[in-house]
C-alpha cells in the first residue's frame, strides 16, 4: 500500500521564482520553422519564461526557497534537509542542493539533488514526507528548479518550443492535529524506455568530443510521439490503481495537478479517468514545460489564485525521462 504511516506531514509554505524574460510563440517563429498556431494547437503553450545568460538553476532555486520559508514563517536554521528536483543543475557536481543550503544559511541542513526526469520533484516530495513521517527530519525544503534553456537545441522545433525556466519550493513539516496532510505516494520507473527523452553526450556513455559537439548531442532529445503514446497508455491505469490503494475515489479529489508538458496529454488522461477538465489546474499556456518545477509551480499558482484552499484534496502527478512517473495525494 502507498499510504504514509507515522507522524502526519503537512505543506507549511510555498514559494515561486520566475525569470523576467519572456519568449513568445511569435518570437520562436523568427528562430525556427514554426508558428503561434502550430505550437498552441499541439501543446497549448503561448509563452514561457527564459533565464538570462548566466542565470543559474541554483539562483532560481534559492529565491524560491527563500519565498517558501517566508510564506511558512520559519527560519532557515530550522531546516533539516533540502531536496532539489532538477534536470538542469549548474554542474553535475556539486549539486544545486548544497549551493542553496549555503545561500540560505541553513546550517543544520543536509542537501542533495534528485534527478528523475520531470518526475524528480514528485520523487523528492515523497522522500521528504517519508523522512519527516519516520522522525528522521522535522522540516524539509523540497524544490523543483530548472534552467533548461541553455540545454535546448534552438534549431529543433520539436523540443525548443516546449520548455521554460522557473522554480518553486515547498516547506514541509509536522501537521497540526486538525490536518490530514500527506496521504499516499507511489513512484515508478520503466527503464526500458530510457531512450524516449535523453541528453545524449557529455558524461560517461558519450564523453564530450568534437564529434559529439558537431552532432549536436549536448542538447535535450525527445521522441515526442512515443512519449505521448507512453503517457496516455501508462498514466490512466496507474492513477486509477493509485486512488484505489490510497482509499480515495476520483470524486474525493478537489483538483489534479498534472505535469505541465502538453495540454493534449492532460486532457487525454482526464478523459480516460472520467474527470471533469475543470478539476485540473493548467498553467502551461504562460509557462511552458518547466520540467521538474512544473507541478510545484502549478500548485503554488493555484493556491495563490484561490483555486485551492485549506482542506482541499489534491493529487499531484508527473512523468518524465527514464521513463519515470508518480503521484502523491495530500490535503492542504
Amino acid at each position: 500500500m502507498p499510504l504514509f504511516t507515522g507522524r502526519k506531514v503537512a505543506l507549511l509554505g510555498t514559494g515561486l521564482f520566475l525569470p523576467e524574460k519572456l519568449l513568445t510563440n511569435d518570437d520562436l517563429s523568427k528562430m525556427v520553422e514554426t508558428s503561434d498556431a502550430w505550437i498552441r494547437e499541439r501543446t497549448g503553450i503561448k509563452v514561457r519564461h527564459i533565464a538570462d545568460d548566466g542565470q543559474l538553476t541554483s539562483e532560481l532555486a534559492a529565491c524560491a526557497a527563500q519565498n517558501a520559508l517566508a510564506s511558512a514563517g520559519i527560519g532557515a536554521d530550522a531546516v533539516d534537509m533540502i531536496l532539489v528536483g532538477t534536470n538542469s543543475p549548474d554542474t553535475i557536481f556539486p549539486g544545486v542542493g548544497p549551493k542553496v543550503q549555503a545561500v540560505l544559511g541553513a546550517s543544520r541542513a543536509g542537501a542533495c539533488d534528485v534527478q528523475a526526469g520531470c518526475t524528480g520533484s514528485v520523487y523528492a516530495l515523497a522522500m521528504a514526507v517519508s523522512g519527516i513521517s519516520s522522525g528522521l527530519w522535522r522540516h524539509v525544503l523540497v524544490i523543483g528548479a530548472e534552467v533548461l534553456s541553455p540545454l535546448l537545441d534552438w534549431e529543433d522545433r520539436n523540443t525548443c518550443v516546449l520548455f521554460g525556466d522557473g522554480a518553486s519550493a515547498f516547506l514541509l513539516g509536522p501537521a497540526p492535529e486538525d490536518k490530514r496532510g500527506f496521504i499516499a505516494a507511489d513512484v515508478r520507473a520503466e527503464g526500458e524506455f530510457h531512450d524516449l527523452i535523453s541528453f545524449p553526450a557529455g558524461l560517461v556513455e558519450r564523453p564530450a568530443s568534437s564529434e559529439t559537439v558537431a552532432a549536436r548531442e549536448h542538447y535535450v532529445k525527445m521522441k515526442g510521439n512515443d512519449v505521448f503514446k507512453f503517457v496516455n497508455r501508462k498514466l490512466p491505469p496507474f492513477l486509477k490503481s493509485f486512488l484505489v490503494e490510497s482509499n480515495l475515489k476520483p470524486a474525493d479529489v478537489t483538483n489534479w495537478i498534472f505535469h505541465q508538458a502538453n495540454l493534449r496529454i492532460i486532457e487525454g488522461v482526464l478523459r480516460r479517468l472520467d474527470v471533469d477538465p475543470a478539476k485540473a489546474y493548467v498553467n502551461l499556456d504562460h509557462l511552458g514545460n518547466t520540467s521538474a518545477a512544473s507541478v510545484f509551480i502549478a500548485l503554488h499558482e493555484a493556491m495563490e489564485q484561490g483555486v485551492l484552499k485549506g482542506g482541499d484534496l489534491v493529487v499531484m502527478t508527473s512523468f518524465g525521462a527514464g521513463m519515470t512517473y508518480g503521484a502523491i495525494a495530500f490535503e492542504l
